[in-house]
């Protein structure tokens, strides 16, 4: 194998060798660049709901464990999902991500969302003075009725099964009540019932489940709501699961329940989808008395379409890079990952046809000069004229002082010297010829 000596090669030698070379990179580097993304903003806007409620509780802690990896998450209050969504739904809005309450989104177009998974079970809870037992919608018609805060989740839930239970304005008070200012009217007899949706850990459904002189009302057709609304589901609060000491419910009782969900606008960077997912499932990944552990978040289909990146997640887990690397370095290290490929992929030709131009630049030094060389030999050997031996022996000259002249990469020396025994040959043949005369 010849050994190539780039320092032989002339300014337009480089220009012959290393220029398609350089073309080839730079085309490849072009065509990778189309396929990178941007790397990921180091802050975004989160839609929560109440400072009272458990969305806008784990959008804290969401914004803890994101934190952790140089991300910023701005956390935004809002009445609940209804405004949620419309946020999310509002081009002039620099929302990226919000909880939004199953079966909020039914009869929309979001087109331009994309459910990042199902994080946990959102029970409609149903808190009423005094402890005569209540089983059924229908018994709160002519109650006072604090249905949520408008904009809310609770709101939309709460009217769409009163209504079904006959139960509406007309024959029941039903008011923009919700969180603390609920329950304190409850407490103080301003309301029969409370409607409440969220995870029993937020802090206004935890005061009501700890509050002893309310009683909860169970769902005795709950298995009919989940069956005429598909997107709740009929879940069990277990006997004494509030609290085991004062037997707190004191039996199991019926809930419905819609889930939380985790949208995003369908242009949030993809390193950040899967950094969210991650945080869901430290946040969400844990037992308690509604599911039990690895239950959620899941990839439960939604009235938002699960984008395919979450789908891929709750598949396969995190990216490879993200499992092993900070998520900075991850992202640095995923993006030069996709400049290499085409680089590998022309590394292989480029081995060959460097080394092939190489030669071929450097012969064609020598052929160029066989070309001449050639053709003065015909023209001696089958049209020879004595009265031109000497400009034959010029051209001779000539080709052999060019020989002399080129540069030619040590690897190739002994094609010039075999160049230069044949124009010994052509010579002596002139000088046969001129002698015969």
């Amino acid at each position: 194998m010849r050994r190539i000596s780039l320092t032989s090669l002339s300014s337009r030698d480089w220009l012959w060798v290393i220029g398609p070379a350089i073309v080839l990179v730079i085309a490849a580097f072009w065509a990778a660049s189309k396929f990178i993304e941007p790397a990921p903003p180091r802050s975004f806007v989160m839609t929560a709901g109440a400072e009272d409620g458990a969305y806008y509780q784990f959008a804290k802690r969401y914004k803890d464990i994101l934190a952790r990896e140089g991300v910023t998450i701005e956390i935004r209050t809002s009445a609940g999902s209804t405004e949620n969504l419309a946020r999310l739904l509002d081009p002039d809005s620099d929302v990226q991500v919000g909880f939004v309450q199953s079966g909020i989104a039914a009869g929309r177009d979001t087109s331009g969302l994309v459910s990042l998974g199902s994080l946990y079970y959102e029970p409609l809870w149903v808190f009423h003075r005094g402890k005569n037992a209540v089983d059924r919608l229908e018994q709160l018609r002519g109650w006072r009725i604090a249905v949520g805060a408008e904009g809310s989740g609770t709101r939309q839930l709460a009217l769409q099964l009163l209504t079904a239970s006959g139960v509406h304005r007309g024959n029941s008070t039903l008011l923009p009540l919700a969180g603390a200012a609920a329950h304190g009217a409850l407490r103080r007899g301003e309301v029969d019932a409370v409607f409440v949706v969220g995870a029993p850990e937020g802090p206004a459904v935890r005061a009501l489940l700890d509050d002893a002189s309310l009683s909860l009302m169970n769902f005795s057709h709950a298995e009919a709501y989940s069956r005429i609304l598909p997107f709740l589901n009929r879940i069990v609060l277990p006997h004494g699961a509030v609290d085991l000491a004062r037997n707190a419910p004191p039996q199991d009782i019926q809930l419905v329940a819609p889930t939380a969900t985790l949208v995003a606008r369908d242009t949030l960077h993809p390193a950040l989808v899967s950094l969210l997912l991650q945080a869901a499932t430290e946040v969400h990944d844990q037992p308690e008395f509604l599911y039990r552990r690895g239950e959620f978040p899941s990839a439960r289909e939604t009235d938002i379409l699960l984008s395919d990146q979450a789908r891929r997640y709750y598949k396969s887990g995190p990216p490879l890079l993200q499992r092993y690397l900070p998520f900075w370095l991850a992202v640095l290290v995923d993006r030069l990952l996709i400049l290499l490929i085409p680089l590998v992929a022309v590394a292989l030709p480029l081995t060959r046809l460097v080394p092939a131009l190489y030669a071929w630049r450097s012969r064609s030094k020598i052929y160029r000069l066989y070309g001449e060389l050639r053709f003065l030999d015909h023209e001696i050997v089958h049209h020879f004229d004595p009265a031109r031996a000497g400009e034959y022996t010029t051209q001779l000259d000539s080709i052999e002082q060019a020989a002399e002249r080129r540069r030619i990469p040590l690897a190739f020396t002994n094609e010039l010297y075999i160049l230069r025994e044949h124009i010994g040959l052509v010579r002596q043949r002139l000088e046969r010829k001129a002698a015969a005369g």
